[in-house]
């Protein structure tokens, strides 16, 4: 018989699902307050551990926050991924789907991976600037393998400057999108479509 049986049981976690859990929290923490005012105590605390054992997954604050910023940039990066022989115009929408449904459920994760950008300390604005970078880069070679866009792609360089152009807009619109709801995720995902064509066409 239990010594005390209003005592809630707790599960111990595995070492990776410890870690997912304070990522989890992180990115709660960083998309509502800017990095400075983010503590590590206040994550610790939310997450029922120790400050020493959040220590040992992730030795300074920099470090956790760069995890959690590679955390989204994986995800994002998974989902995003280009089928090998399917021509984009027939992926962009199907994505552009499956990536505002990722920003709607795990609009914490999105928004503390944005503001990456601002903060200050520069070691995480790399980190933030690597995941820019490889999501760049995945786009540019879905393009340059399609068959309507490929054969121009080498004389076209102001693609790359486009894309990357093109990620700083949809980036701007989910984040007004999470703010104020006021497009249906079909208008939005209509717009972001039409503006990555409008900019490599």
């Amino acid at each position: 018989m239990p010594a005390n049986q209003g005592e809630r049981v707790r599960r111990r976690l595995s070492t990776e699902e410890r870690r997912e859990q304070l990522l989890s929290v992180g990115a709660r923490l960083f998309s509502e307050s800017p990095y400075d005012d983010v503590w590590i105590e206040q994550v610790a605390e939310i997450a029922g551990v120790s400050r020493g054992l959040l220590y040992h997954y992730f030795p300074t604050k920099r470090d956790f926050f760069a995890a959690v910023v590679e955390r989204e940039s994986e995800r994002m990066l998974r989902m995003t991924a280009a089928v090998p022989g399917v021509p984009v115009r027939e992926q962009l929408t199907a994505g552009l789907d499956t990536y505002l449904g990722y920003v709607q459920a795990h609009a914490h994760g999105f928004r503390a991976f944005h503001r990456a950008d601002a903060a200050g300390d520069q070691a995480v604005r790399r980190v933030y600037q690597r995941a820019l970078a490889a999501q760049e880069q995945q786009i540019l070679a879905a393009l340059a393998a399609d068959p309507e866009f490929g054969p121009a792609f080498e004389n076209a360089p102001h693609v790359r400057l486009a894309v990357r152009g093109w990620l700083a807009f949809t980036t701007a619109v989910c984040l007004e999108w999470l703010r104020d709801g006021e497009l249906t995720r079909e208008q939005v995902r209509d717009l972001c479509a039409r503006a990555l064509l409008g900019v490599i066409a």
